[in-house]
């Protein structure tokens, strides 16, 4: 069993990791030429101001009195700049959203693994490229670009760590802090020559990172009015900093100013994937060089933005967010940041033709730059007669357009050139795209034949335990044949060298190896399969297609259940009729009422909306007082089997009681602490914590009788998994744990039905540690649907209080009776276990399932994960890194919510069987109902 899992586990990180080596990998590319444009830049200095976390509708609506929220923007948009959305990239994080804005370059995927770290990958950015830049912000986010530039030109003003409180009374004064601060140190400077003529050289940045506005849509969500108010705190800061400015220089015209934001916000409070609340930022750029308000009659958006913020007669002017890099390192005359992607918005320029053409033309030659490094590391790194090169845009193409724009500017064609130099960068982009997924069918055929080869191993595994289909072939088998393992090995080599010569990366060496083995280990077995095919072939044909077409449309239902979360309510109802197309109705009536019930109860959280859109206190509260009144009735139902009940079970379970009631005075002193805006109170928080580490303790303490010790796991769970509520998703671990106990008791009525006698009674059956007792019986068909069940609950301990394939489902409110102050691991360890608990119930539940129907763990273990793979491989061919950022977002967090399903599966195995077996002892006695 133990190889079984490590080869499992192996076999499904590699597929974990193989999304990431497939799909999205790092674009980076070194050895490029800096390109700037050779003529003099209109601005001396640049200012960007990032509104950290906040929506373009936010700032550019009307409040409700018809006035502008932000008036001095608003002033900006109708009189002296330019205006637009900027559209930003997934994940909307942070660190890719300010990479994206100063290198301009998206970051993979995988970067938001890396979302508070300083600068983990090497890359040029516009900051490295100044003269001089001084920064002012939050550090987690000043130091990854300071870290990252050469020389020490860079100064960077930063407030501590623990001023970013959700709870705080007043987390504006983030905002404030960076404009006081930036006040102060122009007024030092003009009593400081040496900072007063370095303030005066060309080429200079002021970097202004304001975070209150990101924080207060995380505490308050962006619809309060302390999101709101923020937003008038920063267009003050906003116009006071731009008079200062005006006033040091004495007005001389060289200044540009850009206003965005990295990332949006859901209407909930959180960020990360690709909704438009999250991708649309507002951009505003003014000053020097900037081409002033268009007035115009019509625009054609596919919103209807325009109307709704009373703005359609201003000229829009959208860009990505890439695109802000080049047009800041063309407004002061830097060299474009060398990894950037971004395309120049010369519409935006207020400047000469030529300046434009030329601008145009450095922009093209800095990303055929790249196109060109790219082609040459993959020629290099494959041999010839298999490169196939990137025919759009050959050699000869590439200097016959450069050639032809460089002549248009001779000629003065300057709109013919930049529509030239437009084309090249388009083509420069696809050859990027095209030579970044070269490997990519290769790769991804490997896996998949990975992926089908450990499938149809396991699925074997399970036969050959149950099904002795190779009894009498077993016997004339005298010697394994050595041919099978030396024609594989013999493979091996083969590929090893092939990879060698081509100098591949390491992961590729394992993404081609890994299936060897699998499918040796698979065609070894061979008679299992003759035997296993022949006794499909006495199956009536009706008969066995009836049960494939039904397995397909189960898992069909599953994977359509990541999309619509309402399939979880159909499947539901499908299993409420189970009980009448099987004898357990007219057997077991009122066991079968409960599981119709509870299946119908719990068939309503996939309807209701996402958690964490509509907080409430009260439901949270109801969930604590309904656990109560259970835990009540148990006690009094146990208390009555005096032959099985000692004071100490009874001293654990009020403990567990008062640990519930102290839950709910936490979760509501709580709730009233920060409303008030008084912060956490530290008893509060040390009593959560007390809470959460007494959790996993206390299940351990009650007997092993199977009834005690899951509902002491449920009052366990239950008690942590209050104080990480704030709706209605409190009550679901209570109706899941309900079904999953009818569910032990429906699969435990079955046995009779599938012709096993030795049916115990639940309330006699203990956990044992060795449950893996397959000598009992072989399989039945009733096993396959037991373990579908189970897959079936724990994608709905997914997906039933919301769709966390999208990260911006969590809320971060969730964990504030813990912490406050942003920490981004540990709160998101706090949300990792607060999706966990329904998991380890549904597996606890499992385990007394595999127990009650007398079948060996790994069987129906590996039955789950077969399941699982299926669908896992579903989601593999369904992964996109085009189209929506939505549909790439959610793409992505399909496959790695199933893979890592799968591979969570053998931890919660071990956690759920460390739960059930384990006992520990409160006063060193032997308990005499466990002998």
């Amino acid at each position: 069993m133990l190889l079984y899992i490590i080869l499992g586990l192996l076999v499904h990180f590699v597929f974990f990791a193989s999304i990431f080596d497939i799909y999205f990998t790092s674009p980076l590319v070194h050895g490029m030429t800096p390109q700037f444009t050779p003529l003099p830049p209109p601005a001396k200095r640049l200012v960007l101001f990032v509104a950290d976390g906040l929506r373009a509708d936010k700032l550019y609506e009307l409040d409700e009195n018809g006035n502008p929220r932000a008036p001095f923007i608003r002033n900006i948009i109708m009189n002296e700049g330019s205006w637009g959305i900027s559209h930003t990239r997934v994940p909307t994080e942070s660190r890719p959203g300010h990479v994206a804005l100063i290198a301009g370059f998206y970051e993979d995927v995988s970067a938001v693994a890396k979302g508070w770290k300083e600068n983990p990958v090497e890359f040029d950015s516009l900051i490295n490229e100044t003269k001089y830049t001084w920064s002012w912000g939050s550090a987690d986010i000043l130091a990854m670009f300071a870290k990252g530039a050469s020389g020490n030109h860079v100064y960077t003003y930063s407030y501590d760590a623990e001023s970013e409180d959700f709870g705080a009374q007043d987390v504006a004064k983030l905002d404030t802090w960076v404009f006081d601060n930036m006040k102060e140190f122009f007024h030092a400077a003009r009593n400081n020559q040496s900072l007063f003529s370095k303030l005066n050289e060309e080429k200079i940045v002021f970097f202004l990172h304001l975070l209150g506005i990101d924080t207060n849509g995380h505490a308050h969500r962006p619809s309060s009015r302390e999101y709101m108010d923020n937003i008038k705190i920063v267009d003050e800061g906003v116009k006071e900093i731009t008079s200062m400015l005006k006033d040091f220089y004495g007005n001389d015209g060289k200044t540009a100013f850009i206003f965005t934001s990295d990332h949006g916000m859901t209407d909930w409070g959180f960020h990360g994937a690709g909704h438009p609340s999250e991708t649309c930022t507002p951009f505003v750029t003014w000053g020097a060089g900037i081409k002033y308000p268009q007035k115009v009659s019509a625009q054609k958006f596919d919103d209807t933005y325009l109307e709704e913020w009373k703005l359609e007669n201003w000229k829009r002017q959208d860009v990505n967010q890439a695109d802000i890099a080049p047009l800041m390192a063309c407004l002061i005359g830097v060299p474009f940041p060398l990894n950037s992607v971004g395309i120049l918005p010369v519409d935006i320029l207020n400047s000469t033709d030529l300046f434009k053409a030329e601008s145009m033309f450095t922009n093209a030659v800095q990303i055929l730059e790249q196109f060109k490094v790219k082609m040459t590391q993959k020629k290099e790194a494959t041999l010839p007669f298999l490169f196939t090169p990137f025919k759009l845009l050959s050699d000869s193409k590439q200097m016959n357009i450069l050639r032809k724009a460089r002549s248009y500017i001779k000629q003065k064609k300057y709109d013919e050139a930049v529509s030239l130099c437009k084309e090249l960068i388009n083509l420069s982009l696809k050859g990027l795209s095209y030579y970044h997924t070269y490997d990519r069918f290769f790769l991804a055929f490997n896996v998949v034949l990975g992926f089908v080869g450990w499938i149809s191993y396991a699925s074997l595994l399970i036969i050959k335990s149950h099904c002795n289909l190779t009894r009498s072939v077993g016997k004339e088998v005298k010697k394994p044949s050595h041919l099978l393992p030396c024609c594989f090995v013999a493979i091996g080599i083969l590929v090893a060298l092939f990879l060698l010569v081509q100098a591949c990366p390491w992961t590729y060496y394992v993404y081609c190896l890994l299936p060897l083995p699998i499918w040796c280990a698979f065609l070894r077995e061979f008679p299992v399969l003759q035997g296993f095919v022949t006794l499909l072939l006495t199956f009536p044909p009706s008969r066995f297609v009836g049960y494939l077409l039904l397995f397909i449309l189960g898992v069909e239902v599953l994977v359509l259940s990541f999309f619509y979360r309402y399939m979880l309510t159909a499947g539901l109802i499908v299993f409420a009729g189970w009980p009448f197309i099987t004898p357990l109705w007219t057997r077991a009536k009122s066991t079968s009422l409960s599981w119709i019930f509870f299946c119908l109860l719990l068939a309503v959280f996939p309807l209701m909306p996402v958690v964490g859109r509509k907080p409430d206190i009260f439901l949270v509260m109801s969930a604590g007082l309904l656990v109560l009144l259970l835990s009540l009735f148990v006690v009094t139902s146990v208390i009555k089997r005096k032959d099985s009940f000692v004071n100490e079970e009874l001293v654990l379970h009020l403990l567990q009681m008062v640990s519930m009631v102290l839950s709910m005075c936490v979760v509501y002193g709580t709730h009233k602490s920060l409303l008030k805006k008084q912060g956490l109170p530290l008893l509060n928080q040390t009593a959560s914590w007390m809470i959460l580490a007494s959790s996993f303790v206390m299940p351990l303490l009650s007997p092993l009788i199977l009834f005690d010790r899951l509902f002491s796991i449920l009052l366990s769970s239950m008690s942590t998994y209050l104080l990480l509520s704030t709706g209605y998703e409190a009550l679901f671990p209570l109706v899941l744990s309900c079904l999953m106990f009818v569910w032990i008791h429906m699969e435990q009525e079955t046995l009779q039905q599938s012709g096993i006698s030795c049916k115990q009674k639940v309330s006699s059956i203990q956990f044992a540690y060795n449950t893996d007792i397959t000598q009992l019986r072989d399989l039945y068909l009733d096993d396959l649907r037991r373990a579908f069940f189970l897959v079936f609950f724990l994608v709905t301990a997914f997906f039933g209080t919301g769709n966390i394939a999208s990260v911006n489902s969590f809320d971060l409110a969730s964990v504030y009776c813990f912490l406050t102050v942003f920490s981004p691991y540990m709160m998101g360890a706090l949300m990792m276990w607060k999706i966990l608990i329904p998991f380890v119930l549904v597996m606890c539940a499992f385990e007394a399932v595999q127990l009650t129907t007398q079948l060996s763990s790994k069987s129906l273990f590996l039955m789950v994960i077969i399941t699982s793979d299926i669908m896992a491989l579903h989601f593999f061919f369904l992964v996109k890194d085009y189209g929506s950022w939505l549909d790439i977002g959610t793409s992505i967090s399909h496959f790695v919510i199933v893979i890592s399903m799968t591979i969570f599966l053998v931890f919660l195995n071990g956690l759920a069987q460390l739960l059930t077996t384990k006992k520990l002892r409160l006063c060193g006695r032997p308990k005499s109902h466990l002998i």
